[in-house]
């Protein structure tokens, strides 16, 4: 009888430590009111009903938000929504309204919610800031993974500068990005553009969130979802591991000369505050001249940032030989457009638009391959517009702000075609060579790059 209730008393300990044991999950909504949270922006509706806190459209007025009143730095978020297909809708996360920030606008990281034939959902959008961080097409896998009619699961997980997001089990996004490190979390109603679609609905519920030891609960990466980075100058241990190498060290000449020089140039580039920039030499705005690497590349991804002025012409050569054209002032080779395509002549040079922003200059003009019928997505004059150039064997791409702009084989008959119509003719075997130097260049106008930074295959 002892050794029975001896069992039955450790038993009854057991359950008593597990009952007492807390959650780790802390409750959002307590399902009944709206207490701890507070309405941000615009005019939109917000109600309970079922359990549920429910958004609904309103005509005339901007994005509305229903944020905590809490502020939270590192947390995992989880919640099921579900939005009429004809909605956009998203939960930010450490974001902020201040009246310092264009009189309180709401600003911060974005999860989006993207029924559309878009597919988003899951990615990261920097409202009231710097428009789309990762889109999903840099994630087709992560576009299937919202499902329109039904409930959908969301996790979330923001610990340092390292946010990843994912739907239904399926990860949508791996983000490094250090401007924000906490901030209150909303819903978003978002505008409307027509009374038709007024009065539609986007339903949240089981809203919770976790503070503490969070290494416990973290999910396991999806090694197919690539991390894309936007620290300045600097490389996360991710990108170390899978062979990126910074290009440019952010802060010296090391690795590059003039591409007519044995040096750098001594005037017309400028580094300063982990930026690298080309300005006109002369009150006639006489070219900087361009810049070219020491190392050839040939299987190769190249990612950087660059922010331009008004009237600007650049771009990012590759696959260069510097002793074609060598005494002319421009170097010889495929090229990554950057233009103002608004005040740039070029732009109207251009056939069918092949000098824009993004084009292989003069060849092939600048579409949104990732989503046929969407405008490239260049964050204008004036904004940092991230740059990623990938060549494998020939094949290359252009990418504009992640979202892919250039498609092309530069072994094909169809490239050699191209060639041959535009001004590179005259040009023996042009885009032909094993391996090149790449170059940025300095021509018209102040152009500023940062972040430069290349793996090779």
């Amino acid at each position: 009888m002892i050794k029975k209730y001896t069992s039955l008393f450790f038993f009854q300990l057991l359950i008593a430590s597990l009952v007492a044991q807390e959650s780790p999950w802390l409750e959002l909504f307590n399902g009944e009111n709206l207490d701890g949270w507070v309405q941000l922006g615009g005019k939109a509706e917000y109600k309970i009903e079922d359990g549920c806190i429910v958004g609904i459209s309103k005509t005339d007025t901007p994005n509305s938000f229903l944020s905590t009143k809490k502020y939270y730095a590192d947390f995992i978020l989880e919640f099921e929504v579900m939005v009429d297909p004809s909605l956009n809708s998203g939960v930010q996360i450490r974001s902020n309204s201040f009246e310092t920030y264009y009189n309180g606008l709401v600003h911060g990281y974005q999860v989006e919610i993207d029924p559309s034939p878009r597919a988003f959902s899951g990615g990261i959008y920097d409202e009231g800031r710097r428009g789309w961080l990762y889109p999903l097409s840099r994630n087709e896998k992560g576009r299937t993974a919202f499902r329109n009619g039904t409930w959908n699961k969301f996790h979330i997980e923001a610990i340092g500068n390292t946010l990843k997001t994912w739907i239904n089990g399926i990860q949508c996004t791996h983000l490094a990005d250090d401007l924000t490190s906490q901030g209150f979390i909303g819903l978003q109603v978002h505008s409307i553009g027509s009374a038709e679609q007024a009065g539609k609905t986007v339903k949240w519920r089981n809203l919770r969130v976790m503070e503490k030891n969070l290494a416990q609960y973290v999910w396991p990466n999806d090694p197919q979802v690539s991390q894309l980075s936007y620290l300045i100058n600097d490389l996360t241990p991710t990108e170390e591991r899978l062979g990126w190498r910074l290009l440019w060290d952010g802060k010296s000449e090391k690795g590059w000369r003039g591409t007519k020089l044995a040096r750098f140039p001594q005037k017309g580039w400028e580094i300063k505050d982990g930026v690298l920039t080309a300005n006109p030499t002369e009150i006639n705005d006489a070219s900087p001249g361009d810049i070219i690497t020491e190392e050839t590349f040939s299987n190769f991804e190249l990612e950087l940032e660059f922010l331009i002025t008004a009237g600007t012409n650049s771009g990012i050569q590759y696959f260069v030989d510097p002793e074609i054209n060598k005494h002319a002032p421009s170097s010889i080779g495929c090229e990554f457009q950057i233009l103002d395509d608004q005040k740039h002549p070029d732009a109207a040079l251009a056939t069918n638009g092949n000098r824009t922003v993004g084009s292989l200059y003069d060849l092939i003009a600048a579409e949104n391959v990732s989503v046929p019928g969407r405008g490239k997505q260049f964050k204008g004059v004036g904004a940092w517009n991230k740059a990623r150039i990938v060549s494998h064997n020939g094949h290359v791409e252009h990418w504009l702000n992640n979202e892919q702009v250039v498609d092309y084989d530069r072994w094909s008959q169809m490239f050699r075609a191209l060639v041959t119509n535009s001004e590179h003719a005259e040009w023996k075997d042009f885009g032909q060579c094993a391996e090149g130097h790449i170059v940025l260049q300095g021509q018209d106008g102040t152009v500023h790059f940062r972040s430069i930074k290349i793996r090779e295959f």
